[in-house]
């Protein structure tokens, strides 16, 4: 793939930047064992997750009329919140993100993380200084990026044309098309490369492939 055309890079921040799967997984069979459901595997939940979150949730057994999804959500984000330095960020992203950075383009962050804790992320991985913006959101339920994605486009005065999104799953790729920029899957995060294949877009094993 030819990266010459683009002056403006968006990362997406769980599972592409950061390492973050194997924790995910972790936390959610342990909330679905303990309500006597079934147990979640890596393999299942690299073909089972997606956003937005309320509705993957459903899909692996959370009976809403029994306990609500804010409750669920929550349970899960305060586990995740403690537990979240044990992850690492991926193979090749401070390498790249330099990279980037020294060639003077214009690096930007949109996650479905929860705003403040995004930044205290960045900030923990040394990574804040590095973006112009940083977009999460204003809650922790990932209910999407789409909004916060067509106010980043506007908000960076750089063409569409000139900025590629790269992410690790099919929303990275609905968001891109509605923000009208190209994408790009890497596929060591949340979904299978299966299911990012069907898509039919460019895909890197990991960042470290990216070359620029």
């Amino acid at each position: 793939m030819d990266f010459c055309n683009y002056r403006h890079y968006i990362f997406d921040w769980n599972g592409t930047l950061l390492n973050d799967m194997l924790l995910a997984v972790d936390i959610i069979d342990k909330m679905l064992v303990k309500r006597g459901l079934q147990g979640m595997t890596v393999e299942r939940y690299s073909h089972i997750f997606d956003f937005p979150v309320k509705d993957y949730y459903q899909n692996i057994g959370f009976d809403f009329n029994i306990e609500s999804f804010e409750n669920i959500g929550t349970e899960f984000i305060i586990e995740y919140d403690k537990r979240q330095y044990e992850c690492e960020l991926q193979k090749g992203s401070i390498e790249l993100i330099q990279k980037l950075f020294n060639r003077k383009f214009h690096l930007s962050i949109l996650s479905a993380r929860e705003q403040s804790m995004l930044e205290q992320n960045l900030k923990y991985y040394g990574l804040i200084n590095y973006f112009t913006i940083i977009s999460g959101l204003n809650d922790h339920y990932a209910n999407g990026k789409i909004e916060n994605g067509l106010k980043l486009i506007k908000e960076s005065l750089i063409s569409p044309s000139e900025t590629l999104l790269i992410g690790d799953t099919l929303h990275d790729f609905e968001v891109a098309k509605e923000m009208g920029i190209d994408c790009i899957f890497i596929s060591s995060g949340h979904q299978s490369m299966k299911r990012l294949k069907a898509i039919g877009i460019p895909i890197y094993n990991s960042l470290i492939d990216i070359k620029i």
